[in-house]
């Protein structure tokens, strides 16, 4: 089943913005970031939310952030504000503002994106996987027809499970794994949790390498001194991209002399692996597309 949004939009990384704060939603407009979260929820506090929903909705119409994804993380229909945040949203989109997928938290099961669904037709879902019952039932979150992506809320996950944080991610693996097979089978984009140490440039750079390593297609963040890190570590990178050319070039060549399977670096190169390598090639095209 594909994505409900197929190009190949990068999302290497993807920056919360607290919804309230309108030098920072101004200062995002020229950030190198791939998406933006607008955080109507945990960024912002009780006393803010309504006026921080008025603010974003008016950021939205008027101001330009260029082919950076806009997502808009609401509160949850279970708290005093959700509902009035997606009609906002939606009202916003009704009269110009350009949102590319409301982000839902704490999604449980199906019936979290069907509550929203119903307030806003139209627009992809996201959902936020920081639950037990989220992992658990990941597959079928996964499965919904209009969802367009998953964000791993890995510090609420931590706190519902009272575990401990480790670098190698040990406590986090089973859930991670969990979401990336419902994400993969399905066709959704699916990023890694932030890093909480934003001057831990080191800590940040393994753990991007992990996620990238996993199967993530890039990490929400927290700070913009992030930002590089994880764009390059999200990227193919130069000895990649040379090697899916020719890869392809090798396999093209043995398939007009009759045989299916050719030899690169020592290696065999299967159908498979000309898949990958059209896929990475894809991925360094549309970033450098976005380098313009």
């Amino acid at each position: 089943m594909p994505a409900i949004d197929d190009r190949p939009r990068p999302y290497r990384s993807v920056l919360y913005i607290p919804a309230s704060k309108e030098r920072a939603l101004e200062k995002a407009q020229g950030l190198d970031c791939d998406a933006i979260i607008f955080d109507l929820e945990d960024a912002v506090a009780a006393e803010e939310k309504v006026a921080a929903r008025a603010l974003l909705a008016r950021v939205l119409a008027e101001a330009d952030f260029g082919d950076r994804a806009r997502i808009v993380r609401v509160n949850g229909l279970d708290t005093a504000w959700g509902r009035e945040d997606v009609l906002a949203i939606a009202a916003a989109i009704g009269a110009g503002a350009n949102v590319d997928a409301i982000l839902i938290p704490k999604v449980s099961s199906p019936a979290d994106l069907d509550s929203v669904a119903a307030l806003i037709p139209g627009v992809p879902l996201w959902a936020m996987m920081e639950t037990a019952a989220g992992m658990l039932n990941a597959a079928a979150i996964a499965a919904h027809p209009r969802l367009g992506g998953m964000v791993m809320g890995t510090n609420d996950l931590a706190k519902e499970l009272g575990s401990r944080f480790r670098p190698d991610r040990l406590p986090m693996q089973a859930g991670l794994g969990l979401c990336l097979l419902a994400a993969k089978a399905f066709g959704r984009t699916i990023v890694d949790g932030v890093y909480n140490a934003f001057r831990d440039e080191d800590g940040l750079r393994s753990e991007c390498a992990q996620g990238r390593d996993m199967g993530f297609d890039g990490k929400t963040l927290i700070h913009p001194a992030q930002l590089q890190i994880a764009n390059e570590a999200f990227a193919p990178s130069e000895a990649e991209i040379d090697l899916s050319r020719r890869q392809i070039a090798a396999f093209e060549e043995a398939e007009q002399a009759g045989q299916g399977v050719a030899v690169v670096d020592g290696k065999i190169v299967e159908n498979l692996h000309v898949v990958t390598a059209r896929q990475i090639l894809s991925r360094a095209e549309a970033i450098a597309e976005r380098a313009k």
